[in-house]
């Protein structure tokens, strides 16, 4: 399954409708920028975006982040930023997310 398809799972919309796409796969990417900005290496994302499921905290902080910025609604966005936010710390303050092995 794509990490577009899995992330609309979690939004609770069908694979099949398309009008969310660009908005989705825009918050995706911004997830993905602001964890290296913070601080997660950016090979760890490069791996990533090859295979979302080779790291599920990775794809939990970026599905939790999407949750937290989609639509206008939303009256958990409060409750998933924090999520998001301690998610991206507990990954900053590990090694196996912010220290090349070499």
């Amino acid at each position: 399954m794509s990490l577009l398809t899995d992330v609309k799972q979690d939004l609770r919309i069908s694979a099949t409708t398309v009008a969310f796409d660009v908005e989705i796969n825009d918050l995706i990417d911004y997830a993905q920028d602001d964890l290296v900005l913070s601080g997660v290496l950016a090979s760890k994302l490069s791996a990533f975006k090859l295979d979302p499921d080779s790291d599920k905290i990775i794809k939990r902080a970026v599905k939790t982040y999407v949750k937290a910025n989609f639509g206008w609604d939303n009256p958990n966005i409060k409750d998933f930023q924090d999520s998001y936010d301690m998610q991206k710390m507990r990954m900053t303050l590990t090694q196996i997310y912010t220290v090349e092995v070499v």
